[in-house]
């Protein structure tokens, strides 16, 4: 994985990563990604994965409309958070929808783009913990090439304002 970033050189302009996922806190991390890129001159890029392990490669023709239903789901989701930035910001986040291991895709897009700076992601308020995600990046978080930004679920708008 790259571990040189190039977000501040010249030609090239920050981006806060944001996972969106079908959690309620997601929009914690849409919320606080577009207000820190607002008020730092940087860009939102959005990441919405798919998961495909449960397509059975036997029915071929029914794994073609599971995809096709799965981008237009995809889709309908980074349409509804594009917005919500635009609102909150007035920026156009960049999208990308990626299909495999939600972590996996994540690194390599980090790997791919290296003027994103922050990985936003949301921690759950439940009693089951702060999520998979955070979960399953906090394994290798001293080995992670950027800095990952928690936002806590329970937070207003206000609060992140205030804070972003």
């Amino acid at each position: 994985m790259s571990t040189k970033r190039h977000s501040y050189e010249a030609g090239h302009s920050p981006k806060f990563l944001v996972v969106i996922d079908d959690t309620p806190e997601c929009d914690r991390a849409v919320y606080f990604a577009s207000r820190r890129a607002l008020r730092t001159g940087a860009g939102v890029i959005m990441l919405r994965v798919i998961e495909t392990h449960d397509r059975n490669q036997q029915w071929l023709g029914v794994a073609d409309i599971m995809q096709a239903e799965a981008m237009e789901a995809a889709n309908a989701v980074l349409d509804k958070f594009g917005a919500r930035c635009q609102t909150v910001a007035g920026i156009t986040p960049d999208r990308v929808i990626r299909e495999g291991d939600t972590t996996e895709q994540i690194a390599k897009l980090i790997d791919e783009d290296t003027d994103i700076g922050i990985l936003v992601l949301a921690a759950s308020t439940g009693k089951e913990g702060p999520g998979p995600l955070i979960s399953n990046l906090a394994k290798t978080a001293g080995e992670f090439p950027i800095p990952v930004a928690l936002v806590p679920g329970h937070l207003s708008d206000e609060d992140l304002d205030s804070m972003s």
